[in-house]
């Protein structure tokens, strides 16, 4: 038999990576390119128009792709927690616009799409995404259930502040007299503490989401970013 000495054979290949690191890694790509491809648009294009009607596209891309890298949540649950949100947010949407009482008097334009009673549909997904994002940043921090949801709501204002700007100055929606009221804010507290209560209700686990902590701070950086090239 050959002698084989183990200090010069060669060593063993790296072993390949991962199926589901694979995914995420891919995941976070296609995030990355549409989100720096929409902010250079958006921020440096003479006549944005042209990536504006991809916004919605854009929402419903990064909303599946986090949504598919749960792995952790039951899914009839997840599916029932996904459609109350999205229900609740359209919901108090539908009624904000129609009254003028729950976060200001404004209204939305056609970028976001189709509308129904006012109120773009793909509305119900962005509560979706925002909750869902929050919620799993809240989860990773070992705090009860009522500090989690302050958190978490916290969070979610804590976006919208640096979406706002970038709405209004797109037009994907308008305040009266073109002042975000402060009212908005507070009302968009409440409404998200009550859905991040709900979520620590259910079996659902943003918090095992790889993808959570990546789309929060894309999210976070695009909008604050685009506000701050728009002034």
């Amino acid at each position: 038999m050959p002698y084989s000495d183990p200090a010069t054979s060669a060593a063993p290949a790296p072993p390949a990576a991962h199926p589901p690191q694979r995914r995420l890694r891919v995941a976070q790509g296609i995030l990355l390119l549409f989100h720096v491809t929409g902010f250079v648009g958006l921020a440096f294009s003479k006549d944005p128009s042209f990536y504006l009607q991809f916004v919605p596209l854009n929402l419903l891309l990064t909303a599946a792709l986090l949504l598919a890298h749960d792995r952790h949540s039951p899914a009839p649950m997840f599916g029932w927690f996904c459609l109350t949100v999205m229900l609740v947010g359209f919901g108090i949407e539908v009624a904000g616009v129609r009254t003028g009482i729950i976060f200001g008097q404004y209204d939305y334009g056609n970028t976001l799409g189709i509308r129904v009673l006012g109120v773009p549909l793909i509305i119900g997904l962005n509560w979706l995404l925002l909750t869902y994002l929050a919620g799993g940043l809240a989860q990773r921090l070992p705090l009860p259930g009522l500090l989690r949801a302050l958190l978490a709501a916290v969070l979610m204002v804590g976006l919208d502040v640096c979406i706002e700007p970038v709405a209004v100055h797109f037009g994907w929606w308008q305040w009266r007299f073109g002042v975000i009221p402060l009212q908005n804010f507070k009302a968009w507290f409440a409404v998200s503490f009550i859905l991040q209560i709900y979520l620590n209700s259910t079996h659902v686990q943003p918090g095992r989401n790889p993808l959570v902590p990546f789309v929060y701070l894309l999210q976070l950086l695009f909008f604050f970013g685009l506000g701050y090239f728009i002034r």
